[in-house]
């Protein structure tokens, strides 16, 4: 555990603080004039060699002063932060974003996507809340296109829509609307994975009596019902990463958009494992391309509906008192959004 006196807490402080604002190493001489009180500059530097002996600051290679190290970061969050009240304009933001009328969990999950990215001028992701067993098959369409196409239609009871067209062939619209009654009366309620076992071992019999091959019927439909039980990713800002890149990091920025447009991938970064507010930086983050950057996360928690989280991914070099504040008070907004659309719907 590193022992740090006050005054070796408030260097840190501000070396972290300015070079957030400036982006350039902090001095001794600018320290000294940043305190409150009277301190020399002689008793700055020997303060700045202590933090520098304990890995929380480093010499840099084109100036004398002194910037933040993973390690100083990681200091600073754990022990100096405190998360910033929401100011009345990001306030009124948020208030006026959620005021909008939605008609899916989707919408209003990416909705908060974009006030994220907006508040902070970061990137950031939401994920829908994991559906677990709440998610309940709604609807059933199927909807005759032409002598060879079908559409169909799934809804659940989140009011999230998968369709895909296949081809279905020798088969009239009289039978399709048997097969949709069927899949209606049967499965319509109950939670996906149940009607996936029902896709599996009774479906395929009964569906023979309409359909000469029910395969790839099944197969589609089976597909649906896996891509309406996955996680939904919503990204918002990806171009603000582009404002934050070092000029001679910017080689790094393509790979990394590529990283970062991979649904499966994005989850597993950006994967907490903490219920609370929680900031990771750099090295601690599972790919070397994010190695310059910070993710802070908030899980929400909608009861019995399951759980989502909100993430901000930013440089190392961000103002983590204010993100922190922002993705505290949003989650707890979203929350409540989250939970008034369930009782209401």
């Amino acid at each position: 555990m590193l022992v740090l006196t006050d005054r070796q807490k408030d260097i840190l402080k501000i070396i972290i603080r300015d070079y957030t604002r400036t982006g350039m190493p902090v001095g001794s001489k600018a320290l000294a004039s940043e305190f409150p009180t009277h301190v020399s500059s002689a008793t700055v530097r020997n303060d700045m060699a202590a933090l520098e002996s304990k890995g929380l600051i480093a010499k840099t290679h084109f100036s004398s002063g002194r910037v933040p190290s993973m390690r100083g970061y990681r200091y600073y969050v754990d022990n100096l932060v405190q998360p910033d009240p929401l100011d009345d304009s990001a306030e009124d933001l948020i208030k006026s974003s959620f005021n909008s009328e939605f008609n899916r969990i989707d919408e209003i999950v990416q909705e908060s996507a974009k006030v994220l990215s907006d508040l902070t001028n970061y990137m950031a992701v939401t994920f829908n809340p994991e559906p677990g067993s709440n998610l309940k098959l709604g609807g059933f369409r199927l909807v005759k296109l032409d002598e060879r196409q079908v559409m169909a239609i799934i809804v659940t009871n989140t009011g999230h829509v998968v369709n895909k067209i296949f081809r279905l062939t020798n088969v009239s619209s009289e039978q399709l609307e048997t097969i949709v009654n069927i899949i209606n009366s049967e499965l319509v309620g109950k939670p996906l994975t149940q009607v996936a076992e029902k896709l599996r071992v009774d479906l395929p019999l009964l569906m023979t009596k309409y359909i000469q091959t029910p395969e790839g019927f099944l197969k589609i439909f089976g597909e649906m019902l896996n891509e309406a039980g996955r996680d939904r990713v919503h990204v918002d800002g990806e171009l603000n990463l582009l404002q934050f890149a070092e000029r001679q990091n910017l080689d790094r920025l393509k790979p990394l958009y590529n990283l970062l447009d991979t649904e499966g991938t994005v989850q597993k970064i950006i994967n907490p494992n903490s219920h609370d507010v929680q900031v990771r930086i750099g090295s601690e983050l599972p790919n070397d391309l994010l190695k310059d950057y910070s993710i802070i996360t908030g899980t929400y928690d909608l009861n019995e509906y399951g759980q989502g989280v909100i993430a901000v991914i930013g440089p190392t070099r961000m103002p983590y008192s204010k993100i922190i504040g922002i993705v505290g008070a949003l989650r707890e907004e979203l929350t409540k959004k989250l939970l008034g659309y369930y009782d209401d719907n």
